[in-house]
């Protein structure tokens, strides 16, 4: 009886070893947008691939996606938002997902197909800004800081619409899908957009009439779920993503325009 026992546990030990490596084996299951975050990401994977880390990078279309991946457990960590983003999907959809740290900053620019100033938009005009709540918050701050308008005292990461105090050349503030956005440049005054999707319409960052810089509170942050937020394998991934050959790499794609925040 003892010899079966015996048996019995030695077979279940052996059963076990193949899932225990396949465990130890399975890449870290990064999430992105597509567009340049991607192309970061893919760069990055490929370093730590050969590095042995074996790291496999997914595209998802809508950026909603990716925060429910994460929350089930289908990827392990991303790189793609803000955190004023984060916080509006954790209120929302009730996910634990939290920053690691900043990564850098893909600054908005105010993007104009009809004029060469900020000065130079005449009043009346219509601005497009992007309709999610984050980006919206992002749009009027920059608005504020090129002086189309002011916003209420102590407004930042949350100001809406109706946060704005003063509007003094009577602007058409029009929020748009940020996906349209670069598309309907061409028939507004001027339109507030991510370097994202700017770029994926093959906007230069260097022609927005204004710019982000380096202290915008919309950082894109590295994000996991909580319990996974001190995972070594996501800290040595994030290591080889903050080298030389990744300062390098986004540098020669973006020539200066993505800031750095590590």
């Amino acid at each position: 009886m003892r010899y079966m026992y015996f048996v019995a546990a030695l077979w279940a030990a052996l059963l076990m070893i193949p899932l225990s490596v396949q465990a130890s084996d399975a890449p870290l299951r990064v999430g992105a947008s597509p567009g340049p975050f991607a192309d970061f990401l893919h760069e990055a994977a490929r370093l730590a691939n050969s590095q042995g880390l074996a790291v496999k990078v997914t595209e998802f279309t809508e950026p909603t996606q990716i925060n429910e991946a994460t929350e089930v457990g289908d990827i392990d960590l991303s790189l793609f938002q803000h955190v004023p983003y984060m916080q509006r999907q954790n209120q929302s959809r009730g996910y634990s997902i939290v920053s690691i740290k900043p990564s850098f900053v893909a600054p908005a620019g105010i993007y104009s197909a009809k004029y060469k100033a900020i000065d130079q938009i005449p009043a009346g005009a219509k601005i497009g800004i992007p309709n999610d709540p984050a980006n919206t918050a992002r749009a009027l701050v920059l608005l504020a800081k090129a002086g189309l308008i002011r916003l209420k005292d102590g407004v930042s990461v949350q100001a809406d619409l109706a946060d704005v105090a003063e509007n003094p050349k009577g602007l058409n503030i029009m929020p748009i899908d940020e996906v349209q956005l670069p598309r309907v440049l061409v028939d507004i005054g001027a339109g507030v957009v991510t370097l994202n999707k700017g770029v994926l319409a093959g906007l230069d960052p260097k022609s927005a009439l204004v710019l982000e810089d380096k202290t915008s509170e919309w950082a894109i942050v590295w994000s996991a779920r909580a319990d996974r937020k001190d995972d070594p394998t996501i800290k040595r991934f994030i290591q080889i993503f903050e080298s030389e050959q990744m300062l390098t790499f986004i540098d020669q794609k973006f020539h200066g325009t993505i800031i750095p925040a590590w």
